[in-house]
Formats: C-alpha cells, structure tokens, sequence
C-alpha cells in the first residue's frame, strides 16, 4: 500500500465568468503598474486608434470629394464642392491614396507600440503563475497532471495576448469606427441613413453571435473525433506487434475508420455552417447597404446631396463591412481566451496548502537534532498514516526507519520538508518547531537523495551544480568525486557539459544515484534524508552507491528511510514503524535478539536474496552433456 493521497472525488466545475469579469481581474496585471516608459506606449496607442480612425474617415470624404469634382470637370459645377477644389480633381485623388496610407500607417505604429505592454502584461503574469505554481503544496501537484499545468500555463499567456490583441487592436477599433460612421450618416445625410446602418449591423451580429455558437458546438466534436482518431491510430502502431500476434489488423482499422467517420460527419458540418455563416452576413449586410444606397439614390434626385454623396455612404459601409467581417473569428478567439485565462486565474486562485506563518523567522541549525513529537497525520481523514510517531536523531547519528510497505516510512520524511502538515504533534530541529520557521531557510537545511531520482534535462554539471548554483568548478568536481562520479564524467567526451536526456534517462540508474549524491554533497545540509536510495539498483551497484552514502552521512545527522535492510545494519538506531506507530527500535543486533517484525523481515529478505543467489548460479552454470545409460549384458 502507498503513503500517496488518493486524489479526491471530482468536483463540478463553477460557471466561467463573463468578459467584464474577466477584464477586471485581468487589468491589474495589463496595466503596468511602475513602468511610466509603457504607461506612455498605451496611451500613445490609444491616441493612434482615434488617429487611425479619423484617417478611416477622411478617407471616404476624399472619394466624394474627387467624385464630385471629376462631375464637376466633366458636367460643371455641383453644389457641395469647395471652390479651391473643383479644378484639382487629380490633387483629390492623391489626396485619397496620402488617407489611405495614413490610415496603414497609424494602424501599425499602433500595432508595434502596444505589442510591448501586451506582451510585458503576457509575461508579468506568467511568471506570477509559474512562481505561484511552486508554492502550491505537494498535494496539489500529486492531483494534477503535470503536462495539464504547463498546458494552463501555456494557454493563459496565449489568451492574455489573444485578448489583448483582439480587445485593444481588433474590437475597440471597430466600435470606434462604427459610433464615427454613425454619426457621419446622421450628419451629413439625416437620421435614416444612421438607423439603417445601426439595424444593419445590429442583425449582422445577432446572427453571427447565433451561427458562431453553434459552429463552436460542431468544432468541439470535430476535434474531439479527431483527437480519437490520432490516439487510435498511435496506439496500434505503438502496438504493432500485439496487432500481428492476435491478427487483428482488420479490428484496428474499423476502430479507425469509426473515429475518422465520425470527424468526417463533424468536419463536413463545420464548413457546411461556415458557408451558412458566410452567406448570411453577406445577404445581411448586402441588404443594408442597399437600402442605404436607396436613401442616397432618393435624396440625389431630390436634389438633397451629390453623387459624391452616394459614393461617400457606400464607402463608409464597405469600411465597416471589413472588421464586422471578422466579427465570428473575434467572439469565437475571445471566448476561448477567457477561458483559457479563467484557467489560470483559478489556478492563482489556489491558496498553498503549506504557508508560512506570520513572524516566521529562518531555521538556526547548531547541532541539528531532528525530534518527532507524538506527530499524528493522514492524508484523508478516513485513512490515518502516522498515529503518534516518536523519536529523536542526534547530531552526526544515523537513525533508520524501516518497515512494510505502506506504513508511513516516506510521509516522516514528506513531514520533515513541510511538504504536509501533521494533525497533531510536532517536529523540531535543535527545539525549533518547524512548522515556525520559513520554508526556504528549513529546506536548505536538509538535503535529500530519493529512491527515484529526476535529473533535468541539461547537463551532468548543471545538475551537479544544482545543489549550490554559485559553487566553483573545483567545488563541483569535489563534490563529484566524493560521489564517486568523477572519473566517470572525466571520461565522456563532452565530460560535465554532457547532456542528460529528458529526466536525466541517458544515464543508468547508478549514474543518476550518484549526481544525487554529488548534488546533496555540493549543497552541504547539516541534516541528510535518504529516502529509499538503493531500492531500486542491482546488488553490486547499490554496493558501490551505499559505499559513496556512507561517506556523505559522515559527521551529519542522517534519517535512513530503508527498504532493503542490508543497508542499514550499521545504523546507530533503527525504527519499526508498522501501522503509523513505532513498533521496535534498537540496533540491528538487538532486534534480531527481539525476534520480532524486524526479525521476521530479515529472514524473509535472506531468504529471497538466498534464492536470487540461487537462480543467478544455476542460469551461469554450464550445460553438461548427458551420459549414455550402459545396455544391460
């Protein structure tokens, strides 16, 4: 049975909230608080966006105005026209292309200036996640997936970009655009003009917002029929050989084809509701247009306005119909960043399991006596672990925690570290209680070599140099070398700039015991945890390992938590810990005199290295040849 929690029940998850809610919780971190040089960049943005669009509607203007004057040059003098400008319709025309690149240019400065608070907003918060991340307890991390966490984080700093982006370049813009064009309609026509194009768009986006939900619902499908298919597919061909074994090459691809029918059926669904989107906001805005032009058609031969005025109404609405075009992409990009965001606000939203207290001050080590008093602890309430667990580790003494599995061997030293807290009961080192004392300062006090050990994926030497990244090259190759792990860094080619490989799986398992080691020794802690350390190596290796971890428990205080007892018949003090309580504790000799738990598991671990020894020489011994049996005279 394992110490590991067992994670809990799930829970439903709570509505996700809206945009402005998002936005609020969102904008402490957008808006950068102490940095005048991009308070100064966003409002430089923002004043281009209302340059940019002035430049969007000087542009139209231009266009009627060498409408009009084109008119005028040809069939004389329209009504409307400044006088200055009558004969200078080539002036007008240039005068529209100068808009229209002003218009491009102010966009993109705008562009390039924002990136920066964008994307400082983008890594502020990331990093405040990334570091809130480590701070959550054990606990949380054992829950969760860890692929699931970066993939949070990496979406988090997608949607941050995303909305800021579409929200701050794409939407706010288009608004702005929208409330001018209205505006000019009313002004330079009359209120009809503002009203039909107000319907216009006010359908053109109901029936995008409708169409968009729906096309997000056969997306989901689409992608979840896909994902299927790739799991599918890799799972057979991961499994090639078993396919061939059971000849079931015939039942793999009807799995396959029934995921990719099903993708079939959703892919077809979301380009035939594309089509339907498409078509109806263009028969949509199509038919607001024509009405404008109506109103433009009917007010010219009334004689109320030019045919620059018809050409300035249609151009005013064509210049809309661009960002309304990418009104579906922008609800559906905006809705999925809030979620994504959501993801990582909930995140930040978890409060650490383990804090310091108020006051706490930097563990003192002097000698560096660890002491458990009575310590009481489960991770679920209905399956208590520990049930008043007491001793004490003198400075420089070895003590060894052995017993079956299951029995809470793992959890002292998860205890020890505060990667939980005990229900009741305390641990102290040299009188202080730990549970007072700051995380940083108590975990730098101890150094730990577990069963399983993780490399990152870098270097021999940045691993080693882990434990303390200011120690010296020469300090590094000691520490190796008392690992006894230098000689054989100095013969790799690449010696300590040599890769390790993704959790350090380049190297053998002895190999990473001993970074372990070199790693804890660099580091230098007064109180040594070794959790299990050789469990998992062959006999002759974890002689060899034993050997280096007997070098680094020299002169510190050391808790041994043991699997393999052969490793701790020197110990100065042994404990039985069986069902959360200490069941015996002495020396090795002494125990086996009890003729208790201890006892039982030495013979039993005799026994089944008896029988290994066994198997290992009759699989090595030499086949020889049979006799001929003699026939009988």
């Amino acid at each position: 049975m394992s110490d590991t929690p067992a994670p809990p029940a799930g829970t439903t998850p709570t509505a996700r909230p809206g945009l402005l809610a998002t936005y609020r919780r969102l904008w402490p971190h957008l808006w950068p608080h102490g940095r005048p040089d991009l308070q100064r960049r966003a409002f430089l943005a923002f004043g281009l966006i209302l340059l940019a669009k002035l430049a969007t509607m000087v542009t139209p203007f231009t266009f009627k105005w060498a409408t009009d004057a084109l008119v005028a040059a040809v069939g004389g003098q329209e009504k409307g026209v400044p006088t200055g400008l009558l004969a200078a319709p080539m002036l007008l025309i240039g005068l529209y292309g100068v808009s229209r690149v002003a218009m491009a240019l102010l966009t993109q400065v705008r562009d390039g200036l924002f990136a920066k608070v964008a994307m400082h907003a983008v890594r502020r918060l990331a990093l405040l996640t990334f570091k809130h991340m480590h701070a959550l307890s054990l606990r949380f991390h054992l829950e969760r997936k860890t692929g699931g966490l970066t993939r949070v984080l990496e979406r988090g700093r997608s949607g941050i970009e995303e909305l800021s982006r579409l929200m701050v370049l794409t939407l706010v813009p288009t608004i702005v655009e929208f409330v001018l064009v209205l505006g000019i309609l009313a002004y330079e026509f009359d209120w009809l003009y503002s009203l039909a194009a107000f319907l216009t768009v006010a359908a053109y986006l109901g029936f995008t917002y409708k169409a968009t939900e729906y096309r997000i619902a056969i997306r989901r499908r689409m992608n979840a029929s896909d994902t299927d298919a790739n799991t599918k597919a890799v799972d057979s061909l991961l499994n090639y050989e078993t396919v061939k074994y059971f000849g079931a090459e015939a039942r793999e691809t009807a799995r396959y084809d029934q995921s990719m029918a099903k993708y079939e059926k959703a892919s077809t669904q979301t380009y035939v509701s594309l089509a339907v989107l498409n078509a109806g906001q263009a028969a949509i805005f199509t038919a607001g247009m024509t009405v404008v032009m109506w109103l433009a058609a009917r007010d010219i031969l009334a004689g109320r306005t030019t045919i620059g005025g018809f050409v300035l109404a249609n151009t005013m609405l064509v210049q809309l119909a661009m960002p309304l075009n990418f009104m579906g992409m922008i609800y559906r990009e905006i809705k999925q960043a809030l979620i994504d965001i959501d993801d990582m606000f909930r995140i930040l939203g978890q409060n650490p399991e383990i804090a310091d207290r108020p006051g706490a001050k930097p563990l003192a080590v002097s000698g560096g006596t660890v002491r458990f008093e009575d310590v009481r602890f489960a991770y679920t309430p209905e399956r208590p672990i520990l049930r008043g667990v007491s001793f004490e580790v003198q400075p420089g003494q070895t003590v060894a925690i052995v017993g079956p599995s299951g029995a809470g061997k793992s959890t002292l030293s998860r205890l020890l570290f505060r990667f939980y807290e005990p229900q009741s009961g305390r641990i102290a080192i040299d009188g202080q209680d730990i549970g007072m004392v700051t995380q940083e300062s108590l975990r730098a006090a101890i150094g730990m070599v577990p069963q399983d050990t993780v490399l990152f994926n870098d270097t021999i030497g940045y691993n080693v140099r882990y434990g303390r990244p200011d120690a010296t090259d020469e300090e590094m190759r000691e520490a190796a070398r008392l690992a006894q792990i230098d000689r054989f860094v100095s013969g790799l080619p690449e010696g300590y700039d040599t890769p390790v490989g993704e959790r350090g799986l380049k190297l053998s398992g002895g190999e990473k015991q001993r970074v372990a080691i070199a790693r804890t020794i660099l580091k230098g802690p007064p109180i040594l945890v070794l959790d299990e350390a050789t469990s998992a190596l062959d006999s002759f290796t974890e002689a060899e390992i034993q050997d280096a971890l007997d070098r680094v428990a020299q002169g510190r205080t050391t808790l041994v938590i043991a699997h393999r007892l052969s490793t701790v018949v020197n110990a100065d003090a042994i404990l039985v810990l069986d069902k959360g309580v200490v069941a015996e504790r002495g020396t090795h000799t002494e125990l086996l005199d009890r003729g208790g738990i201890y006892a039982a598991l030495w013979a039993r671990q005799r026994e089944a290295d008896a029988a290994r020894e066994v198997l290992a020489r009759e699989a090595d011994a030499p086949t020889l040849p049979q006799e001929k049996p003699v026939a009988a005279e």
